[in-house]
């Protein structure tokens, strides 16, 4: 296991609000709703930018007012601290 990974990443997405880990225990993913089409694109244009500063991008869709976000670090085969840390700034821009 790389030593950036979490030994137990289902104890580390407990800390997330809303953010569901996968089976295979590699992404954490959340649901966003907004008011409408303009609501959800400002957020993606907002997460993009610090995802952007980051060099760490999600794996999202978009249709209409729900943005999807899966996160996962590939090049380490999993979860990483760069994946918990996004999440949290996700919540921030969401909030």
């Amino acid at each position: 296991m790389h030593p950036e990974l979490f030994p137990d990443p289902q104890e580390r997405v407990k800390e997330l609000k809303g953010w569901s880990l996968s089976s295979d225990h590699k992404t954490i993913s959340k649901s966003f709703k907004f008011k409408d089409f303009k609501e959800a694109f400002a957020f993606m244009t907002k997460v993009g930018s610090i995802a952007d500063a980051m060099d760490h991008h999600p794996e999202w869709t978009n249709v209409y007012n729900k943005v999807d976000i899966r996160l996962s670090t590939h090049d380490k085969g999993g979860l990483t601290n760069l994946d918990v840390t996004l999440a949290e700034k996700i919540d921030a821009i969401a909030s």
